[in-house]
């Protein structure tokens, strides 16, 4: 039974075999094999009568040394031999001396050995358990039991059934074994009050735990739909769920819009429930030009402190500006660079102030402009780290200077066990111990959100150069906050926009058109380009078709790349053109089944051997390794993010576990309880594509929503491109996109904060 079992759950869930009619065999837990903490599945060994059974189950909650009662049949499994699958189960107390003994020494009860045992036992005999509940101080009776370690004892013992009533009691409102263990742990016996009082509770204290399962959970024990409890509760997670859609406030008339939807109730008396949340330091109230705004609270101090230390960052150099361009100038002549105005300007800037932002759209020489910023620091003798959100961009901007990047999580190093300060985002780089560097440069700023760039400003102390680098014209970040703009927007930093389109770059249409496109301009789709195509089509099926074949038989040795590289994508994620159908039908011909590839189903969604897949949530716990061919370590880490893309390279049965090769060689095991976290990625949408570049891309485009189908979508879109853009579908929604300038608005006011830091200094 020496198996590694180590995540996911255990192969026998699926044992192969036919069952037998039901049988009732009783015995005790001799050794627990596995266990899943998150569904209660238990690989055990029974011993009764007839010897140790090997069982398979799920429970949720036992432990070694238990009797158990158990109902199902045998299996015969083709590896691991006959089992027996448990379909019922109870819990027997120990009838015997023999019984109660072997109870108490299994381990059970900490610090209760088999010798311990057998002399409480003989002492109390069939009385034992009475003593142990209701006369604990008797145990200090027995030679090597304290007082103290009498009060153990019978809370553990005691613990251990209450846990078993409260698991029970809570997996009736259909809550989980993994979540009902939590609630457990945050509340004891008090789970009880704490449900049948106020389980929104639940929705703020436990992870996993949103507002829509308290509600569920509220309307079996009966609560009314218009209660306190319930509005507040509401209210909170419509502010949450803004934060999802990019928002850190929304004005007050449209929470009580929003809410009122999600409660079904009419809201009265709205300024009191919001008071409050304000009272429990939950959200913040403020009324700015004439709007009354609720803050999540931790997003208002999030930006607040964002402002402030991007105040601090802002020293002016004390070297006279005729050293610095003398400086630079001898730099630009010994590297033989030849810099326009604007990245002359550009350089300069960075070298007079301790924050500089640089923008400029495709092919306007931003990277000549950092590597030149680069070169001056290192001549004056400084340090410079370089930093972009993803690892494909980091990876991009290393190829481009020739130093190391790196994505702006390993910089800030994670910690697995992040502390309990509001906003450090788990990273071991903060306010005690900062980033030992005289410059920053931090590469697609556009995908930065306001988490990440707080937990990056907290860990660069002022006296630090930093540049922040970006197209402020493409998507903004998918998580919450206009970081980029909103510091554009503050007007109270230095900003150089690069826009001379150089020459090697003005010979690609990609950025010709990329450029036209955010100009509102006409783009000529003639196809006479060599790397702008556009193949007219008209429906759906047909357009999936001609995707397949580009991938599967053109693109690649047109653009020389592997057909894994070349990457789909669409507005959308629902549609017969939206991620989720493309990735299914893509996943059938670019991947498809094969005897030697291991697949799983899983939550009806199917995994297989070869499929590419991105990480679609950001996970500081999840483990990484890059190991040599022989499986050899060689190096380690923890932490997969939000639009991280890998290939899955095993589907492990026994494990029940996901191997999944990022990028860098980057392996990680997920179980397959976790692959929530995992989505196909044949096609992805395009906010999944920022800070990504691609041999060649494809956009399938047919009519959709007006508010997502817009120019700025359409312009990222399109730098994502590197050699080769092919579009295919409606030239029409092509040139409707490009006129159309709607851009949904982000309620966020870190320019506010700027500039109220600004005018108080």
């Amino acid at each position: 039974m020496d198996r590694d079992v180590s995540s996911g759950t255990h192969p026998c869930s699926g044992v192969a075999g036919k069952d037998k009619d039901l049988e009732t065999v009783t015995g005790y837990v001799e050794h627990i094999v596995f266990r899943n903490e998150d569904n209660g599945y238990t690989v055990f060994n029974l011993e009764n009568d007839d010897g140790e059974i090997t069982c398979v189950g799920n429970f949720n909650y036992i432990s070694e040394g238990e009797k158990l009662e158990l109902t199902g049949g045998y299996v015969d499994h083709s590896v691991y031999g006959t089992q027996f699958k448990v379909e019922a189960h109870s819990v027997k107390e120990p009838d015997d001396l023999v019984s109660i003994e072997r109870y108490l020494g299994s381990g059970a009860v900490r610090g209760v050995g088999a010798a311990l045992a057998g002399r409480i036992v003989k002492k109390f005999k069939n009385d034992t358990f009475r003593i142990i509940e209701e006369e604990p101080e008797r145990l200090a009776e027995i030679k090597g039991i304290s007082e103290r370690k009498a009060r153990e004892i019978a809370e553990q013992v005691g613990e251990k059934k209450d846990m078993r009533k409260a698991m029970i009691y809570l997996q009736k409102y259909g809550i989980s074994t993994k979540l009902a263990a939590k609630i457990y742990k945050r509340y004891g016996m008090e789970v009880y009050k704490v449900l049948e009082e106020n389980p929104y509770q639940l929705a703020d204290n436990i992870e996993g735990v949103g507002f829509k399962t308290a509600d569920e959970i509220a309307a079996r024990i009966g609560i009314h739909t218009d209660s306190d409890y319930r509005i507040k509760s509401g209210l909170f997670y419509t502010l949450q769920q803004a934060v999802g859609e990019g928002h850190i406030y929304l004005p007050q008339d449209m929470l009580m819009k929003k809410a009122g939807e999600l409660l079904g109730v009419e809201i009265y008396d709205i300024e009191k429930h919001i008071m409050d949340l304000c009272i429990e330091k939950k959200t913040v109230m403020k009324e700015e030009n004439g709007q009354i705004r609720i803050y999540p609270a931790h997003y208002y101090y999030l930006e607040l402190n964002t402002a402030k230390m991007l105040h601090d960052l802002n020293i002016d150099c004390e070297m006279p500006e005729d050293m610095m361009e003398r400086r630079l100038n001898k730099v630009e002549e010994n590297e033989q660079i030849e810099l326009d105005p604007m990245q002359h300007r550009a350089v300069i800037e960075s070298i007079k102030h301790g924050l500089l932002v640089l923008t400029g759209g495709p092919g306007t020489g931003k990277t000549t402009t950092i590597n030149t910023m680069i070169m001056f620091f290192e001549s004056e003798g400084m340090s410079i780290f370089l930093a972009a959100p993803t690892g494909r961009a980091a990876k991009r901007m290393t190829e481009a200077t020739g130093y190391e990047a790196q994505t702006i999580h390993r910089l800030l190093e994670v910690n697995v066990n992040p502390g309990e300060e509001e906003g450090t985002g788990g990273f071991m780089r903060n306010r005690q111990n900062p980033l030992e560097a005289d410059v920053i440069i931090i590469d697609e700023m556009s995908m930065v959100d306001l988490s990440l760039m707080h937990a990056l400003l907290s860990a660069v102390v002022p006296g630090t150069r930093l540049v922040l680098v970006g197209d402020v014209d493409q998507l903004p970040s998918v998580g919450a906050g206009s970081v980029l703009k909103d510091i554009i927007a503050s007007g109270q930093f230095p900003v150089v926009t690069l826009t001379r389109i150089f020459r090697q770059a003005g010979e690609s249409d990609i950025v010709m058109n990329a450029h036209k496109i955010n100009a509102g301009e006409p783009v000529l789709l003639d196809n006479k380009s060599r790397d702008f195509f556009f193949l007219k089509r008209d429906d759906a099926d047909t357009i999936i078709g001609v995707t397949i074949m580009l991938i599967q038989k053109k693109l690649p040795r047109y653009v020389g790349a592997d057909p894994s590289e070349i990457q789909v994508m669409t507005p959308t994620r629902k549609g017969l053109l939206g991620v989720e159908r493309l990735n299914t039908v893509l996943q059938r011909y670019l991947n498809p089944e094969d005897k030697k590839k291991n697949e799983k189903e899983i939550n009806g969604r199917l995994f297989r051997e070869g499929d590419k897949v991105m990480q679609i949530k950001n996970n500081y716990q999840l483990e990484w390794e890059v190991t040599t061919r022989f499986g050899l370590a060689v190096d380690k880490g923890t932490g997969i993010f939000n639009g991280d893309m890998g290939v899955i390279t095993e589907i492990n049965e026994y494990t029940e576990t996901i191997e999944v090769e990022f990028d860098e060689a980057r392996k990680v095991k997920y179980g397959f309880d976790m692959t929530e976290e995992l989505e196909l990625a044949y096609a992805i949408t395009v906010h999944k594509s920022q800070g990504s570049e691609y041999p060649a891309v494809i956009i399938p485009l047919l009519p959709g929503p007006k508010p997502l189908y817009n120019r700025n979508l359409l312009y990222t879109a399109v730098t994502r491109a590197k050699k080769c853009l092919m579009i295919v579908g409606s030239d029409t929604v092509f040139q409707e996109m490009i006129q159309n300038r709607y851009e949904q608005a982000r309620y966020t006011s870190l320019a506010e904060r700027i500039q109220e830091f600004r005018r108080s200094y």
